[in-house]
């Protein structure tokens, strides 16, 4: 069968909600007729997706999948029709995709002032699968931090950053000046990345609320501070490889040229 784009978006905007009446305002649509698109795209999917209350609407495991999978896919087509929109008008652009705490605003400012006629663009990456922008057109170039699948892909090595221990301001080891492993030893820890938790937001209110801790990159720790929360250095956990990445295949001049320049600023500061 043929994905029906618009039937997907319908059903994303429900997902997002948990809400017809919501979904269908942001949609500028009268919630009837949506309650009618997402029944008939279920019916095409031949498998339900939604589990409608009185009060609430829960996604079934099948529209979690699908909800996951429609990130990509409409991520996806609007850099396509994006694509084609730039070629049409004649203009150039490049796509920086980047993990959650890593700077990469020196080198694209040092990149427009080499080729002001380029325009640029970020996209951040999902924790879970950072490697995806580069892999479905999203972006041309990304900085990534390890784990993430290299396959097909051309690495540059940029550095190494510390992990810190991310714990609720009121736990008993929050004053402490350093850690070890041994101390977390009997701590639930929050590091696996999961599709359940989709956000650092939602990691970090879940260390904040007391449901466990977390070892975490330097900078994403320090990009989001908030009051009730603490990290500290741990002595004896490797820290974590960053890297510039870009597909394997890809050769042109741009992209060459951006990475000649963020290689240049980072060996500069």
């Amino acid at each position: 069968m043929d994905l029906d784009l618009r039937k997907l978006r319908y059903f994303v905007a429900v997902a997002e909600h948990r809400n017809f009446g919501r979904a269908a305002e942001q949609l500028y649509i009268t919630q009837p007729v949506l309650s009618r698109q997402v029944r008939a795209f279920e019916q095409e999917l031949e498998c339900t997706l939604l589990v409608r209350t009185t009060r609430s609407v829960e996604l079934t495991a099948a529209g979690k999948q699908l909800y996951e999978e429609a990130q990509g896919i409409l991520a996806s087509v609007a850099a396509a029709v994006r694509r084609v929109n730039d070629v049409g008008r004649s203009v150039q652009r490049l796509v920086v995709a980047f993990s959650p705490g890593l700077h990469v605003s020196d080198a694209i400012r040092a990149f427009t002032r080499r080729h002001p006629q380029v325009r640029t663009d970020v996209v951040p990456t999902r924790w879970w699968e950072q490697d995806a922008p580069l892999r479905d057109g999203r972006a041309q170039v990304g900085y990534l931090r390890r784990p993430f699948d290299d396959s097909g892909l051309h690495t540059i090595p940029i550095g190494h950053e510390p992990r810190v221990a991310c714990l609720p301001a009121a736990h008993p080891l929050a004053c402490r000046g350093e850690l070890t492993s041994a101390d977390l030893a009997d701590e639930r820890m929050l590091d696996t990345p999961t599709r359940r938790t989709s956000s650092l937001e939602e990691k970090f209110e879940l260390i904040a609320s007391g449901h466990g801790v977390a070892l975490v990159p330097l900078s994403v720790a320090r990009s989001y501070s908030r009051l009730d929360l603490v990290h500290l250095p741990v002595a004896d956990v490797p820290g974590i490889e960053t890297c510039l990445v870009v597909l394997a295949d890809r050769r042109e001049k741009l992209l060459r040229d951006f990475l000649e320049v963020a290689t240049t600023t980072l060996r500069n500061t």
